[in-house]
């Protein structure tokens, strides 16, 4: 960590770009705190609540990079951090010398480490940082952050991500994070698909799913989705709490990571093939526990 890196202090300024389902929350928790937050999001009326709650709004990524010490992004996808992140209106040119930069976007490991070495030459600390906990964890300030980049950064930046989230663990060198969230996602793909069939199985053999439900959501079948997006699937309830074209982008990311590496994702690969099918049928906006509605063969 180069000596001109910034302490953290309430007078510290914070940058947060992309307010979007889950990053206005995450935003909205600092901004509660007491930091001074300046916000950009492609679509301005999504940070409105944020502004009318007394962040400051600015115009472009350039323009928060220049007013803040510690920069947040959560974004789409690789291409919309590679663009945020790089060239002559990026962070990484704009960013004064010692500040923090954050990128919470679920993405590729390699370019995460592009980011971290770029900003290294910069005299600046870049980290990437994925979250898991979709909208609920968001708003209730439960994420789980898996960070890769320099320890030193991340220790000095910990007790902000500590705002947003209950379950922060470093994970190593840059790109740990993105390698981390990969194997968060891997997961939850197949989960989903067994979440799914259980259902459905249960609704062709006669039962009550949420009795079901009662049952074997504190068992052995236990996990996040099935206690959380169970019922939402069971109630038709397909709104967005992670949208289903940005879990098919994480899992193109994992399943390419994997090629590079040598290994196989079988199950990864049914998953791909059965959220790409759902995409086909309109439901790219639509929340990942949409996957019910293929299973089920609605």
């Amino acid at each position: 960590m180069a000596a001109q890196q910034r302490a953290i202090s309430k007078s510290s300024v914070i940058g947060f770009i992309g307010t979007g389902i889950m990053g206005a929350s995450m935003a909205g928790h600092l901004l509660r705190d007491g930091y001074e937050v300046h916000v950009n999001n492609r679509t301005k009326a999504r940070a409105d609540q944020l502004v009318q709650a007394g962040a400051h709004w600015q115009d472009s990524p350039q323009l928060v990079a220049e007013r803040a010490d510690v920069i947040f992004t959560m974004l789409g996808y690789p291409s919309d951090v590679e663009s945020v992140y790089f060239g002559e209106e990026g962070l990484l040119a704009n960013a004064r010398p010692g500040s923090y930069l954050l990128d919470m976007t679920t993405s590729s490991p390699a370019l995460a480490k592009r980011i971290t070495a770029a900003a290294a030459s910069n005299g600046l600390c870049a980290l990437d940082a994925p979250v898991s906990g979709g909208d609920i964890g968001a708003r209730e300030a439960r994420l789980s952050i898996m960070v890769g980049g320099p320890k030193e950064g991340f220790e000095t930046v910990e007790e902000l991500l500590q705002l947003i989230g209950t379950n922060i663990v470093y994970q190593g060198d840059a790109g740990a994070g993105q390698f981390t969230k990969m194997c968060n996602q891997i997961t939850i793909a197949s989960n989903m698909i067994g979440v799914s069939e259980a259902l459905a199985y249960a609704k062709a053999a006669g039962l009550d799913q949420a009795q079901v439900l009662k049952s074997i959501q504190s068992g052995a079948a236990g996990s996040w989705s099935l206690t959380n997006l169970a019922p939402r699937m069971i109630a038709g309830d397909f709104a967005p709490g992670f949208y289903v074209k940005h879990f098919v982008k994480d899992i193109g990311i994992a399943i390419e990571s994997a090629a590079e590496m040598g290994i196989e994702l079988p199950g990864l690969k049914l998953a791909q093939l059965l959220y790409e099918r759902l995409m086909a049928q309109g439901g790219a906006e639509l929340g990942t526990q949409a996957l019910y509605e293929i299973i089920a063969g609605k």
